[in-house]
C-alpha cells in the first residue's frame, strides 16, 4: 500500500456540500425532536389526567419513533460518511470520534431507556416519568456537545504508531 491509497477520500465539493447540509438538517432535526421529548416529558411528569398522560405518553412515542429514530439514523450514517469522504477521517480527529461516540449514545438511551420506559407506561406499568425526563435531557446535552463539536473541531489528529499505539499530533 502507497501513501496516496491511505489518503482521506474527498467528495467532490458539490457532493460534500450536498452531504453536509443532510447531516446539519438530520442532526438539529434531532436535537429539535429530543427537546421536544424533554418538553412534552416534563409536562406528562406535572399533570395527574389519565386521559391526558394517555394523550403525551402518545406524543412521546411520535417523537421517538417517527422522528428520532430515522434522524438518528441519518444523523450517524450521513456523519460517517463526511468522515470517509472528506479529510475530517472517522478516527482521525478527536472530535469526530466524540461525536460518532455521542450519536450512538444518544441512540443507545432512545433503546435502553426511552423505548422501554414509554412501553411500560403505555401498558399501564410504574410511571417511568423521570426516567423520560433524564433520558430526553441526555439526548439534549449529548447533541448540543456534538454541535459545539462540530463548530470549534477542538484537539489534534490521532495517528497510529507502527504498534497500533494512537499518537498525538498537531
Amino acid at each position: 500500500m502507497n501513501a496516496r491509497s491511505l489518503a482521506p477520500q474527498v467528495l467532490p465539493r458539490r457532493a460534500r456540500h450536498a452531504l453536509l447540509t443532510a447531516h446539519i438538517i438530520m442532526s438539529v432535526g434531532l436535537l429539535g425532536d429530543s427537546a421536544g421529548f424533554l418538553a412534552v416529558s416534563v409536562r406528562l411528569a406535572g399533570t395527574q389526567d389519565p386521559v391526558a398522560r394517555v394523550e403525551l405518553l402518545h406524543v412521546l412515542n411520535m417523537f421517538s419513533l417517527h422522528f428520532g429514530i430515522p434522524l438518528s439514523i441519518g444523523t450517524l450514517v450521513s456523519g460517517i460518511a463526511l468522515g470517509i469522504g472528506t479529510k475530517w477521517g472517522v478516527f482521525r480527529y478527536p472530535w469526530v470520534v466524540a461525536k460518532l461516540l455521542l450519536a450512538v449514545s444518544v441512540m443507545v438511551v432512545g433503546g435502553l431507556a426511552i423505548g422501554p420506559a414509554q412501553e411500560a407506561m403505555l401498558r399501564g406499568g410504574a410511571d417511568a416519568t423521570v426516567q423520560l425526563i433524564a433520558a430526553g435531557a441526555y439526548d439534549v446535552i449529548a447533541l448540543a456537545v456534538a454541535t459545539g463539536l462540530s463548530v470549534f473541531k477542538p484537539g489534534r489528529t490521532l495517528r497510529v504508531r507502527g504498534g497500533g499505539q494512537p499518537e498525538d499530533h498537531a
